[in-house]
């Protein structure tokens, strides 16, 4: 099966697994616990992709560096144990199973981190399809570029030659800096009308939308 590119790189909260609405809900309740105002739901989901510390300076920008780990420990005890009711987005299992058996090459850039990478790999069972990873913990928090170029060096591809999928601006801006194309996901954190302004090559409304794009609608159970 043709491929238009070489390697194919996704974001995960909001793009492959649907944690938005969890993430979101998590940043509250910590924020709460700490006697601090709830950010409303449209902030706590705008900052998802972005590394910890950056994403609570904006959703709680009156926290004190000091009390960040006290945050993030109220937010982890709420999320992890609900994780596991959250799931792939329709159709996202069997597109990323059905490109890796056709050799098509995938990674992932996250605002992870590597632990919970590692855990929802566990959970969905896909992590062995990308043959390169790369969390915020790791590397420069989006929209730096330092994501993909370490991806690119990785696996010895051309930025032209890659595509990064992802469901915020901090993705399409990370793939802007790094001259690679970027898709958008409008069923994510983010309002279309966001994601447009970061000039995406094209905004898809659902899996299949993105297989079709791709030219890989094959790869999908017919409906």
């Amino acid at each position: 099966m043709q491929s238009a590119y070489e390697l194919y790189v996704f974001d995960w909260d909001g793009t492959v697994m649907d944690t938005t609405a969890l993430i979101a809900k998590g940043i509250q309740h910590a924020a709460c616990q700490l006697g601090y105002p709830q950010p409303s739901y449209e902030l706590a989901s705008s900052i998802i992709g972005l590394d910890w510390r950056t994403a609570i300076s904006i959703v709680v920008p009156e926290m004190p560096p000091s009390e960040y780990e006290r945050f993030g420990e109220f937010y982890r005890d709420w999320y992890i144990p609900n994780e596991a009711k959250v799931w792939l987005f329709p159709d996202m299992k069997e597109l990323l199973e059905g490109m890796h058996a056709n050799g098509h090459r995938l990674a992932v850039a996250t605002g992870k981190s590597r632990r919970g990478l590692d855990r929802v790999f566990q959970v969905t069972g896909i992590g062995e399809v990308f043959e390169a990873t790369r969390t915020a913990d790791e590397c420069a928090s989006k929209p730096n570029p330092l994501m993909l170029e370490e991806i690119a060096i990785e696996c010895a591809v051309d930025p032209r030659r890659m595509v990064m999928i992802g469901d915020t601006t901090h993705d399409l801006m990370m793939a802007n800096a790094f001259h690679c194309d970027a898709i958008a996901m409008s069923y994510g954190a983010q309002p279309v009308e966001m994601l447009q302004s970061a000039n995406p090559k094209t905004i898809c409304h659902s899996v299949r939308e993105l297989a079709a794009y791709l030219k890989l609608e094959a790869l999908l159970p017919r409906v």
